[in-house]
């Protein structure tokens, strides 16, 4: 249930704890729809996190840093320009719904002290990020929101602010027992289903614990238990919530984050979880962290996949292409035969006859054959006009055979781009990708006016086998020439046997079983082979690969090597320790 009005109750009282009297010090919004704000409060340092994003709106606070674009957006400018140096006055979640206000003191531009403040609303694909002035008119937004896209509410900088329209339900915060009983009473039903429709912030998940810890089941009805009765338990259940903990995160069968809740549900004892008596924020920062950089990958890498699509079907097609104009040149040396056929039978040849009865002189027992003639062309020509069609496919052969081969090795660069694409896990490599796909001419320079800073290279994977000794894995083809061409002679290199895939380096002289079928699956995992039966991973030294010059990144030829055969195992990889992403 992340993020439901209960979740937010619980940020928004850690948040008002934690940040309290804190001084803004920098903004940056790495994203169109996220902005960070960094906090100095209580004598520590914090980020805060305010997202709008449709499928993971939250805010909280995180231990992941990002870096933001070298132009500001305007709204991080606005941002930057009003509440840079600010103080945080106040934190709280609004009528109990998904709504939470962040108030920041800071000076106008005559030098008085304003309050101004962020409104996050986390509606799903309304959710927004909103600069409210002293004035309560709408200083900017994340997303504008004007009469087509809705006749109901606008969201543009200047109007008034206005809260979202009202659902009519009870605040959970000063809600009566006798308006509780009167709201549950007039659903009626099953009573998760009358919580969730009569108090605010309650997502169906919420609502079926409440009823659980009220009636003792679930799936009981508003009539069995007493809409007075259940009122009282619910308002007592409300009032002991802030207290309730610690977050716990409920893990899927493969360990990765499922759900988080802020705190343990008796719906789901026994289930596997890990508690988080930090608080709310690091229990959401640890189960979106991951599924929100997969996200954010997937719609920065998009494009990229699209294009590395097209030229990859463009590839085939040309060598399909030549494959046809190679087989049309198999026949050139029927013309050449032809031609001089009729050579050497022109004193008896006379124009006008569609065909040549020759004998072939070509084969054992010299049999008789017809060659065809142009009726209009003397046995002259005709022999001239084989022998310029004999011409006509040598040289189409040849160019065929040069373009087919062009082709083939452009393929098999966009194949090893596509692969390491799908083996991306920042935007430090995706920008090095891109970089790559503009050098080779596939993919347009963005047109920018500002300078592009110095990045350092982004680094391979980093594994740790049950061995204890080092791993790593290339996730490009530059990590890959990087890390290959930098290695000592004796250390172990795999690479999948003749399709693309990462380069993998053992960081040892002397490699025991054990570590090198690790190293082996993991080169099988990442590669293009990944969903076969088995991959064939050579294995051989450091000190037997040579890199040709004018070859492109990634690229090498290796000799003394011995092959395995592997099959990919995804829980396999997952049980080998990770050191660096």
């Amino acid at each position: 249930m992340p993020m439901d009005g209960v979740m937010l109750g619980f940020v928004a009282r850690e948040l008002d704890t934690r940040l309290k009297d804190g001084r803004i010090d920098r903004i940056i919004q790495p994203e169109r729809d996220e902005i960070h704000l960094l906090i100095r409060a209580q004598g520590e340092n914090h980020r805060l996190l305010l997202c709008a994003s449709p499928s993971g709106a939250r805010v909280h606070l995180t231990a992941h840093a990002k870096t933001g674009p070298m132009e500001p957006p305007m709204l991080c400018m606005l941002l930057r320009k009003y509440l840079t140096g600010g103080r945080i006055m106040a934190v709280r979640r609004v009528a109990g719904d998904r709504i939470l206000e962040i108030d920041v003191a800071a000076l106008s531009e005559m030098g008085d002290s304003v309050t101004r403040t962020l409104v996050v609303e986390m509606m799903g694909r309304h959710s927004n990020i909103i600069l409210r002035g002293g004035d309560g008119r709408i200083v900017d937004a994340s997303r504008h929101v004007d009469e087509d896209i809705s006749r109901v509410r606008l969201v543009l900088p200047g109007l008034p602010y206005a809260y979202p329209p009202s659902q009519g339900k009870l605040d959970p915060d000063t809600a009566s027992v006798a308006d509780i009983a009167v709201r549950l009473g007039e659903t009626g039903g099953k009573l998760h289903k009358a919580i969730a429709a009569s108090v605010a912030g309650f997502s169906p998940q919420a609502a079926r614990e409440a009823a659980l810890r009220i009636a003792g089941d679930s799936e009981a009805l508003v009539q069995d238990v007493g809409a007075q009765e259940a009122a009282h338990a619910l308002r007592a259940y409300l009032d002991a919530m802030p207290a309730m903990g610690p977050c716990v995160v409920m893990l899927g069968e493969d360990g990765a984050p499922g759900d988080v809740y802020p705190f343990e549900q008796q719906r789901l004892f026994g289930l596997p979880h890990e508690d988080f008596p930090q608080g709310p924020s690091a229990a959401l920062d640890a189960f979106y962290y991951e599924r929100d950089r997969r996200e954010r990958m997937n719609q920065r890498s998009s494009s990229l996949a699209h294009t590395l699509k097209n030229h990859i079907e463009r590839c085939e097609k040309k060598i399909a292409i030549q494959n046809e104009a190679l087989g049309n040149a198999a026949r050139m040396e029927e013309y050449r035969k032809n031609g001089e056929l009729i050579q050497a039978n022109l004193y008896r040849l006379k124009k006008g006859e569609p065909f040549a009865e020759v004998e072939d002189f070509y084969s054992e027992d010299c049999a008789p054959i017809r060659v065809p003639m142009d009726v209009s062309l003397s046995p002259a020509q005709n022999a001239q006009r084989y022998f310029k069609l004999y011409q006509k496919a040598r040289n189409a052969r040849t160019l065929a055979a040069e373009q087919k081969e062009k082709a083939e090795q452009e393929l098999a660069y966009l194949e090893q781009m596509a692969d390491d694409l799908r083996k991306c896990t920042d935007a430090k490599g995706l920008s090095e990708l891109r970089e790559m796909l503009v050098a080779s001419g596939h993919v347009k320079a963005a047109p920018t006016r500002v300078k592009p800073r110095k990045e350092p290279p982004s680094q391979p994977m980093k594994y740790l086998s049950s061995d204890g000794i080092e791993i790593e894995v290339g996730k490009n083809a530059l990590q890959n020439d990087r890390m290959t061409m930098g290695a000592k002679g004796d250390e172990l290199w795999l690479h999948a046997q003749k399709m693309p895939g990462s380069h993998v380096l053992v960081h040892a002289e002397s490699v025991p079983e054990t570590t090198l079928l690790e190293a082996a699956m993991l080169a099988a995992y990442y590669s293009k082979g990944v969903r076969s039966a088995q991959v064939p991973i050579d294995v051989t030294l450091r000190r037997y690969i040579k890199k040709p010059g004018g070859s492109p990144a990634g690229f090498v030829i290796y000799t003394h090597q011995r092959t395995l055969y592997i099959t990919p195992d995804e829980a396999a990889v997952r049980k080998i320790k990770l050191l660096r992403e």
